[in-house]
């Protein structure tokens, strides 16, 4: 099946009616400038690709969200969280998790996807005020994180790490928890993964998907530095 091939001009072919692979790969080109990545977003398109690819953009179908107001906390994180065993914060140290999620070995891929073009990238977002973080602290030290980018009331999670267990969990928790509270629709997760099962994540078809999204970015956003309801 051909592939799109992503010209200078900022535009994408529309996922709903272009011809994307069965493994979700829509087009291949293009770069990483502010205004591509945040219509790549607002379109339900993801930049996914190694070092050494050129840069891959992704609508998959099916597609992993996670409802905020289905959030499900496992019990022992509950735990953690109902003793404050960690400091969480927002938009502290964007640029930290980022470099913390690229430095994590994961165990289906042999590297990156993270390159240090795509940190720069999202460094610039989050400049910008498009892309946020939420740490978790441990004794004043960065136990974990995760980063995404956020289009009108959609927030897509790129990325997580950890340095101590449940660190990445409660980052997670804690963010949804506030998204919530800020009306957010839905957070999208790409793709399917045990971890994001567990918190309630579920599988959608991709044109739920993109006419969910039409309606989340069609509100306000909020603006950022971001931080939590006192």
């Amino acid at each position: 099946m051909p592939v799109f091939r992503i010209p200078r001009e900022i535009v994408f072919p529309d996922p709903a009616d272009a011809e994307v692979e069965p493994n979700g790969l829509l087009g291949v080109g293009g770069d990483l400038s502010p205004a591509r990545l945040l219509l790549a977003y607002r379109s339900g398109i993801f930049p996914w690709y190694s070092r050494g690819q050129p840069i891959l953009w992704w609508s998959p179908d099916p597609r992993m969200v996670l409802y905020p107001d289905r959030l499900h906390v496992p019990r022992r994180l509950a735990t953690d969280l109902r003793h404050n065993r960690f400091d969480v914060t927002l938009d502290r140290a964007f640029a930290d998790v980022i470099a913390g999620c690229a430095q994590t070995p994961r165990p289906s891929q042999p590297g990156t996807w993270i390159t240090p073009a795509m940190r720069k990238a999202y460094c610039r977002l989050h400049d910008l005020g498009h892309a946020h973080s939420c740490e978790a602290w441990l004794g004043g030290q960065l136990a974990g994180g995760v980063y995404g980018v956020a289009a009108g009331r959609c927030f897509a999670a790129e990325s997580m790490f950890y340095r101590r267990a449940n660190a990445s969990k409660a980052a997670l928790v804690c963010l949804v928890r506030q998204l919530g509270r800020w009306g957010f629709r839905l957070v999208d997760c790409q793709v399917y993964t045990d971890n994001i099962a567990r918190f309630g994540g579920v599988e959608i078809p991709r044109s739920r998907y993109l006419a969910e999204l039409a309606a989340a970015i069609d509100q306000p956003g909020v603006p950022g530095p971001w931080q939590f309801d006192v």
